[in-house]
């Protein structure tokens, strides 16, 4: 390769200069970032959902109620279908 080859190149690519940064704020233009209201309503549900219990603790209380009193059933059918439903093969 020869030297003065790639010193013609890295002019093309300005490659030793430095360039300008403009100031916005001067020419009265800031920068600025704007939401979607799409945006503000996924931040909003995830406010909720971070806020909400992982364990419905009165769901649970009256399931092992009924389990402790024997009178608890499960529907093997529709919990394998629910089960494979989450699963694509």
């Amino acid at each position: 390769m020869r030297i003065d080859a790639f010193n013609r190149v890295s002019q093309l690519y300005q490659a030793n200069s430095t360039k300008k940064t403009l100031n916005t704020e001067k020419k009265g233009n800031p920068d600025r970032v704007e939401i979607s209201r799409l945006g503000h309503d996924v931040q909003t549900a995830r406010t909720a959902v971070a806020k909400a219990p992982d364990i419905r603790e009165d769901r649970i209380a009256a399931i092992r109620e009924s389990m402790d009193a024997g009178t608890y059933s499960l529907d093997m059918d529709a919990l394998a279908d629910k089960l494979l439903a989450g699963y694509t093969f």
